[in-house]
């Protein structure tokens, strides 16, 4: 194998591996600059050798979110993407290029902000929202209208007057500042892994199965495209005017440019005003204005030609770190932080910066005191991307991760499989204790009134509460004898207490603190168990047995309920009065889908998909997200995915609509 073959090759399977962990993972792995540079160097070498040419190739294709929980649709028009450049004077030559190609020395362009989300394609008929598509990998991409309708900004019914009967809108779904700050806040909270930008908040939130957690994220769009046969306009400018009468969101951010001066001006000016903005940017789009004008310049295989993205660089700052300290969280996960002299980055003083886990120092190969780059990925979580070795002591030694828990001193072990490491000494390493405590009372948890971090560390140090089960323990007379507890602030703890005895059962087992079991895992445990008992009493197998519960889920589960310490908590959660099974309408429950395996596809109008997947479960069925022999029915909506109608019907799986599953069931009108 020559060396530019050899080279080929590496690039291809990098560029792929970051593909995978952008596009499914949502954990990129490298920045977008990076990314970039890699495969232009690919594209280039391709070019100059035709021979090592591949159909396979990443150049050939562009990457793909679509997710198998999901129907999907192929798009009327294909989704490219944008060609990328990052200097003023490559847009300056697309402008110059465009001028050439067009052979008119007159001819606009709008000049537009680049929101940093996931794109989205909205399909209207006679002004009414039918579907919504993501991107997918250009040509087509799942089916999540259920989830975009609860994004407020996005109108159902069109406005006004004048849309045309078939319309498509692009655009960009996205998460504002301050709802990405709460999300990210409240998963730190949980000792959940924090979203490293908006874009992958955005595109992670979107993909949810349950709309109910879309909309309490807040999720915002903003349009930028139009496309159909009768489009109010010849340009793209007026188009998007149009839009925005009809009750788009469209971007505030669009100006009419007319030469390579004005391009440049309006860069210099929105390189530095885009962070007053309340949304997340990362770079410019310049579109001809024009659709005749588009119409001739046309399509690479990947990008329009009548278009191009100018990406912002990333803010990057050096200082030198101080030193590193090894923080333990509610699940015993050792967590390193790099503690800085404190540096300027996008408006903000940064002075930590997680270094995440043992791998990521090693990579990094970090020293004491080095000098080393930080930056804030997404321009929010601030995080080091380097050293500079050029700034080193010569009496530096690398950084290492510690081998002993540094709250109780246990040894600590690796989580096989992952890159942490944890303090295994749940029940008596202080800080786990506490975090659980923390937890225990949050406000999605327990929501008891009156205790925060600060109350629960004081709670813990006291001795008043060594688990979760003291807290029911406690009186107005034990939390006055506490420092900065008053008669007032006493009763409000105690009235926190007596409220949370009616949070329902689902809420119960999230505030356990059962490791690996989230919000919704604990929403699906307590619908499929109905009760602390029988899900007590439940192996890994059967627990394996529910939807979106894993092998190491279920093990864990097991694990912490063998634990005798955890099984006097419960009863003592019990005995103080605390929900532990599930309130349920006897006339929904039934083993009429006794033994029956039900698939679930499109999108419905009596009832949402999450309904009908707890229906299905409350009248002894099973649901599965894929066809098989073993499927007994397809309940199909609106908009169902061609490939399982087609399996179906080769399989013979009788498909039923709404109607005769709730008949089925009992529940007709």
């Amino acid at each position: 194998m020559t060396d530019k073959a050899l080279r080929v090759q590496q690039l291809r399977d990098e560029i792929n591996r970051h593909n995978h962990s952008y596009y499914v993972l949502n954990a990129p792995t490298i920045s977008d600059y990076d990314f970039d540079m890699l495969l232009k160097e690919l594209e280039a070498i391709e070019r100059e050798n035709p021979e090592l040419d591949d159909p396979l190739s990443p150049t050939h294709r562009v990457g793909s979110d679509i997710n198998s929980h999901f129907d999907q649709a192929a798009h009327i028009h294909p989704m490219l993407s944008l060609g990328n450049t990052y200097s003023i004077a490559e847009v300056d030559d697309f402008i110059r290029r465009t001028r050439e190609s067009l052979g008119e020395q007159k001819f606009e362009i709008v000049g537009e902000m680049k929101y940093d989300g996931t794109s989205i394609s909205l399909i209207y008929e006679h002004g009414r929202l039918v579907r919504a598509v993501t991107r997918g990998d250009g040509e087509k991409g799942d089916i999540v209208t259920d989830n975009i309708k609860t994004i407020k900004s996005i109108p159902l019914q069109l406005s006004g007057s004048g849309w045309p009967d078939l319309l498509e809108v692009r655009g960009e779904v996205l998460l504002p500042w301050a709802a990405f700050d709460k999300l990210n806040a409240e998963r730190a909270y949980n000792e959940e892994p924090l979203f490293a930008n908006p874009r992958n908040a955005a595109s992670g939130t979107l993909k949810l199965l349950n709309p109910a957690e879309v909309a309490h994220r807040g999720l915002d769009a903003y349009f930028y495209y139009l496309l159909g046969p009768e489009l109010p306009a010849d340009n793209h400018y007026d188009n998007l005017e149009y839009a925005r009468q009809w009750g788009f969101k469209v971007a505030p951010v669009m100006k009419l440019l007319h030469g390579i001066s004005e391009v440049d001006e309006f860069i210099n000016y929105w390189d530095t005003a885009r962070k007053e903005l309340p949304v997340a940017t990362d770079g410019l789009v310049f579109k001809v204005n024009s659709l005749r004008q588009q119409l001739n310049l046309g399509f690479t295989a990947k990008s329009p030609r009548w278009a191009i993205a100018y990406k912002f660089a990333a803010e990057r700052g050096l200082t030198r770190l101080r030193f590193v300290s090894f923080e333990v969280g509610r699940t015993g996960v050792v967590t390193p932080v790099a503690n800085l002299e404190p540096v300027l980055l996008s408006g903000t003083i940064v002075k930590r910066a997680s270094l995440h886990n043992a791998d990521i120092i090693r990579s990094l190969d970090i020293h004491t005191d080095d000098m080393v780059y930080v930056e804030k990925g997404g321009e929010i979580i601030p995080k080091i991307t380097g050293v500079d070795l050029s700034g080193r002591q010569p009496d530096s030694h690398p950084v290492e991760f510690v081998t002993h828990c540094p709250a109780c001193g246990s040894p600590l072990e690796r989580v096989e499989g992952e890159a942490a490491w944890i303090c295994p000494n749940k029940y008596g390493c202080p800080p786990q204790i506490v975090g659980r405590i923390e937890h225990f009372v949050g406000r999605r948890m327990m929501n008891i009134d009156g205790v925060g971090e600060e109350t629960a560390r004081l709670l813990f140090d006291s001795g008043l509460v060594t688990n979760v089960a003291d807290l029911y323990d406690l009186t107005v007379e034990k939390l006055m004898t506490l420092e900065r507890f008053a008669d007032k602030s006493a009763r409000r703890v105690i009235q926190g207490l007596e409220d949370s005895k009616r949070v329902p059962f689902e809420r119960v087992v999230f505030a356990l603190s059962i490791p690996y079991v989230g919000e919704t895992g604990a929403k699906k445990l307590a619908r499929a168990t109905a009760d602390i008992d029988t899900l007590m009493a439940m192996t890994a197998e059967q627990l394996t047995e529910i939807e979106d519960i894993g092998e190491r889920i279920a093990n864990s589960i097991v694990e912490y309920f063998a634990n005798p310490l955890n099984r006097a908590i419960i009863q003592r959660l019990r005995d103080a009065g605390l929900q532990m099974s599930i309130e349920r309408d006897e006339s929904e429950t039934s083993d009429r889908l006794a033994g029956k395996t039900i698939v679930i596809s499109g999108t419905f109008t009596k009832n949402s998909r999450d309904r009908y997947k707890e229906l299905i479960e409350l009248n002894g069925g099973k649901n599965s997200g894929s066809i098989s022999k073993k499927t007994d029915y397809l309940l199909a909506g609106d908009n169902m995915g061609p490939a399982k109608l087609e399996k179906a019907t080769s399989l013979g799986v009788p498909i039923i609509d709404e109607d005769t599953f709730l008949s089925m069931i009992g529940l007709t009108d």
